[in-house]
């Protein structure tokens, strides 16, 4: 099982905290067996103020459907983010990739989904099998309306998502899973919609959900998927700010200022550094404890300061956030990480909008020679922490002082 996304940011201007909702998106993946590429695309592009979600399943299967299911979701991505109406956009697609004369189908589906920030959702479906929508972890119609455009007819529905309500897009694939073995018509819409009611309830995340469906979906294929299969799940919830101080000012007039910033920021909260959680703690009035429940190792052990999320020590803990930023982040093992660096990985991998306040002061400690020259430059290290957060596609704002 693969899991694909890509995921185009679009220029924002400012923060954000006046969001309310955010789509959380999850996107997983089989490849029709024997086949190295997914005929199936997905794209999701984030404006300033909605999430768009495009998915395309190409005909056949391998590099040509591949081909036509990424210009059709490369196309409605950019035209709606544009602007563009739904309308013209499908009418475009239509026009641009001809009708299949064997079959007399169109080369490419389209399954477009917008949420906006106050969760207002427009969801149009073009030859895709019928989206699932659960409120409350129960499956729960969608009232669709036809739209024509052209020679094609379209499904349209507008409705609103409130926090915890969850929306499954898929490809025929999934539907037709087991077909012709555990199942002689397939897994079916219907039964789908059963174990994704299961899967709501047991998972919290959309990643979690469509990795769970598709692991079913895997396993009732007898791991040789007949076909490509693509499940993409929106759910929508709080949009999460995290707000980090790291390190203390140059300028000790500053320190006034980077406390009241760290303090007033909406959502989490997090102190990187002994001497700036001194800092914050003498600005407090409060004493800092350390954690001594955690098991020693080669982060040092948290604190807690009454009005912080979280208390870390700076360098070392920086670094191995940034150890697991890389890569494919194992989000399962980081939830029941205790340390430091697991902590402060985890809150930046589930943020959507991070403030990161870094103090240029600089610690004599980090600039004697037996420390190791990746601990020496905290910039170094912050520059790649922030580099890191914008190719997961996160909002990131930084502040220096």
């Amino acid at each position: 099982m693969t899991i694909a996304t890509q995921i185009t940011e679009l220029p924002r201007v400012g923060r954000a905290p006046t969001k309310r909702w955010i789509a959380d998106v999850g996107i997983a993946q089989l490849n029709k067996y024997g086949e190295e590429l997914c005929g199936d695309q997905v794209e999701v592009v984030r404006t300033g103020d909605s999430t768009i979600v495009v998915l395309s399943d190409g005909l056949g299967s391998g590099v040509k459907a591949n081909i036509l299911a990424r210009l059709t979701t490369r196309m409605a991505a950019t035209m709606l983010a544009g602007g563009a109406d739904v309308a013209a956009t499908v009418s475009t697609i239509v026009d641009t990739l001809p009708i299949c004369q064997v079959r007399k189908i169109a080369y490419s589906t389209l399954t477009v989904c917008r949420v906006a920030a106050d969760g207002e959702c427009i969801l149009t479906e073009m030859e895709n099998p019928d989206a699932f929508y659960l409120r409350g972890g129960v499956l729960t119609p969608i009232e669709r309306e036809p739209l024509q455009v052209g020679q094609k007819e379209i499904q349209e529905a507008h409705f609103k998502l409130s926090e915890n309500d969850v929306l499954a897009l898929v490809t025929d694939g999934v539907v037709h899973a087991g077909i012709g073995g555990i199942w002689n018509l397939g897994w079916r819409w219907d039964r789908v919609g059963q174990y994704l009611e299961f899967s709501a309830r047991t998972h919290t995340s959309a990643q979690d959900i469509a990795n769970d469906l598709m692991s079913q979906c895997d396993r009732l294929y007898d791991k040789r998927p007949g076909d490509d299969a693509t499940v993409v799940v929106v759910r929508c919830r709080p949009y999460k700010h995290v707000t980090i101080l790291a390190g203390p000012p140059i300028n000790k007039t500053d320190d006034d200022k980077v406390t009241a910033m760290l303090l007033s920021a909406p959502g989490m909260k997090v102190v990187c550094g002994g001497t700036t959680g001194n800092l914050v703690a003498r600005k407090l009035g409060k004493e800092i404890d350390v954690n001594l429940d955690e098991i020693p190792g080669p982060v040092p052990p948290t604190g807690r300061l009454e009005g912080l999320d979280l208390v870390t020590e700076g360098m070392l803990t920086l670094a191995a956030a940034l150890d697991h930023l890389r890569g494919k982040p194992d989000m399962h093992r980081l939830r029941f990480a205790m340390d430091g660096g697991s902590k402060l990985a985890k809150a930046l991998l589930e943020a959507d909008d991070v403030h990161l306040i870094i103090g240029r002061a600089i610690n004599p400690g980090h600039q004697s020679p037996g420390v190791p020259a990746a601990l020496a430059l905290k910039h170094s290290i912050a520059g790649d922490i922030i580099a890191r957060l914008k190719e997961l596609g996160k909002k990131v704002e930084v502040d220096y002082f």
